[in-house]
């Protein structure tokens, strides 16, 4: 086979070049120039087939396509349901998370009843094998290839015809076409460019691992997120065996969807109820801590919001918070100041998010500013109490997104009282929950205690 020839396509305004040049010689851009593969010229017009043709909406026919369930219900709420017949999922995360073996662990039950493939670029055929044996799992209808040429790979998948297929990783997979090395922008567009369209021209799911950088964005180059049809991110802390699993694409389900797992030494295992987790378990009344209750995809969840509020020892008070966004706690501090009457401008205030969730909705920011204010005081909030609500700049407290289902979840984890906004608040009440509503900052300080 004739080896294709490569090119050099500047990534500001699109210019191409044979050879590589420190500037690109278009726009005069510094180090833009990326290489890839230089397309064939089509010298005549294709005839246009039925399928290429303008179709009005109305007049396709639509069916659900089938899911593959993994048997990890957690993961399955992730991807929407289980893998989707020719999709293509990006599953990204830190080193030694454990992104390998919870695939593993998944191809594992779906090699019971469908036709599965391991590539493994990164470890050996031994290695991969000593974890499956570890984690006891049954792998003997699990099929392992040790390889990382884009060819050989694409001819196995030609011939095995697997419904399911894992790359682990896409960094190290190369063609022979290019000559950078494998884990440049140009080897991991190309190789996941190949097997997308591979994957949907015979129908197998295909999940790719990729790596993260030290910002914990996708390793390569942003295009690899648009080719793919879900993109799943692997958090957590590294000192902590509690795993969350996010989807932020996701074109067969819900993004922001959200998957909690435990690592043990059977592998990662799934938590049924993960408020569990990031809420403590104090043995007296605390100051600082606040309950709130969180929507992540289509799942309520609680997490306990703790805060404490100091004297500061500098000229500038600290502000800092860990799983929520820092330039928010100080709009939250200038409004609790203005609305309410409390400054906490000569005080180092601390925000944390307990269990490492991150919370990326605006509807924490009245739990966070009581459990604030509970510092400030030294005055502990009432145990069985959750607090819902977004603060304006004006002061007023906004509501959420499915402000019922967040109060059914609170209720049946045995919680008896809950500070919502005004505007949800519905004639029917919630079982066994007390609600109070607030329209303003200031009322919601004076019902905390109530």
């Amino acid at each position: 086979m004739a080896k294709q020839k490569s090119i050099y396509v500047c990534t500001e305004c699109g210019g191409q070049t044979l050879k590589w040049q420190g500037q690109c010689p278009h726009c005069q851009s510094w180090n833009t120039l990326v290489e890839t593969v230089a397309e064939k010229q089509v010298t005549r017009f294709s005839p246009v087939s039925e399928i290429d043709r303008v179709q009005n909406l109305c007049d396709i026919e639509v069916q659900e396509e089938p899911r593959y369930p993994t048997g990890i219900s957690e993961l399955d709420r992730v991807l929407g349901g289980g893998l989707v017949r020719g999709g293509v999922v990006l599953l990204g995360g830190d080193p030694g998370i454990g992104k390998s073996t919870l695939l593993l662990q998944a191809l594992a039950h779906l090699s019971i009843d469908r036709h599965v493939l391991y590539i493994s670029g990164e470890e050996s055929a031994q290695q991969v094998a000593l974890r499956a044996r570890r984690l006891a799992l049954n792998v003997q209808a699990v099929p392992l290839l040790a390889e990382i040429q884009l060819e050989k790979i694409r001819t196995v998948l030609n011939e095995n015809k697997p419904d399911i297929a894992v790359i682990d990783s896409i960094q190290t997979i190369y063609s022979e076409a290019l000559q950078s090395a494998p884990g440049s922008v140009a080897q991991v567009r190309e190789c996941a460019a190949q097997l997308t369209r591979m994957a949907k021209a015979s129908g197998t799911a295909l999940i790719l691992i990729g790596h993260v950088t030290k910002e914990g964005a996708l390793a390569g180059p942003r295009v690899l997120e648009h080719m793919v049809d879900t993109v799943l991110y692997f958090e957590g802390d590294m000192h902590s065996s509690f795993r969350l699993v996010r989807a932020f694409k996701n074109r067969f389900g819900a993004v922001n969807e959200l998957g909690v797992f435990a690592m043990g030494e059977k592998g990662l295992r799934e938590v049924k109820n993960p408020s569990a987790l990031f809420l403590s378990h104090h043995d007296e009344d605390v100051a600082g801590s606040c309950i709130m209750v969180t929507q992540e995809g289509t799942r309520p969840l609680l997490v306990e919001i703790q805060a404490l509020v100091d004297d500061a020892r500098a000229p500038h008070p600290k502000r800092l918070s860990v799983g929520l966004e820092q330039n928010r706690l100080a709009m939250l501090l200038a409004v609790l100041h203005r609305h309410a009457g409390i400054p906490c401008f000569d005080q180092d205030v601390f925000v944390n998010a307990v269990g490492g969730v991150k919370i990326t909705e605006p509807g924490a920011d009245l739990a966070v500013l009581l459990a604030i204010v509970s510092s400030l005081k030294n005055k502990p909030l009432a145990q069985k109490m959750v607090v819902i609500g977004e603060i304006g700049l004006a002061g007023e407290v906004r509501p959420v997104q499915r402000g019922q289902e967040r109060l059914k979840e609170a209720a049946k984890l045995g919680f008896t009282r809950a500070i919502i906004p005004l505007a949800n608040k519905t004639r029917q009440p919630v079982p066994g929950i007390d609600v109070t509503a607030v329209g303003r900052i200031g009322e919601a300080v004076a019902q905390m205690y109530e």
